[in-house]
């Protein structure tokens, strides 16, 4: 059992992960994760999903508005800086790439128990990401 506060994990998740550190999701999020934000389940499916971002609008730089933590959900708000590169996920599906530059902010809710993320809520501005890569 981990002591660790949930907002803290949450927090590592995210400083680590812009450092490239390759072994944060393995230590940081559940194997069996619960992704309510549809899309590939689990610690698998948040490393395939990542790495999409990643081939299509990366690299990307994030920056974090908001990390609000209460018992164990904690909601993170954040704008990921790229570039239109490629149109592998859904979303992008169909369009020409623009090579523009992006913001596409989310508002995030993890739920940490025992020091490991178990589930995973979003909301994103799709429409604005669309817009920008389609102008």
């Amino acid at each position: 059992m981990s002591d660790r506060n949930p907002k803290d994990v949450v927090e590592e998740l995210l400083q680590r992960s812009e450092a490239g550190d390759d072994t944060v999701l393995d230590e940081l999020v559940a194997e069996d994760m619960v992704n309510h934000a549809a899309g590939p389940q689990g610690r698998a499916g948040l490393r395939l999903i990542l790495s999409i971002i990643d081939a299509d609008l990366g690299p990307v730089v994030a920056e974090q508005h908001h990390l609000i933590g209460e018992g164990d959900l904690v909601v993170q708000h954040l704008t990921l800086r790229g570039t239109h590169r490629g149109s592998t996920m859904p979303l992008l599906a169909g369009t020409p790439v623009s090579g523009r530059p992006t913001t596409w902010t989310f508002i995030h809710i993890w739920r940490v128990a025992e020091g490991m993320i178990v589930e995973h809520w979003a909301c994103r501005d799709d429409m604005a990401l669309l817009a920008q890569v389609r102008s």
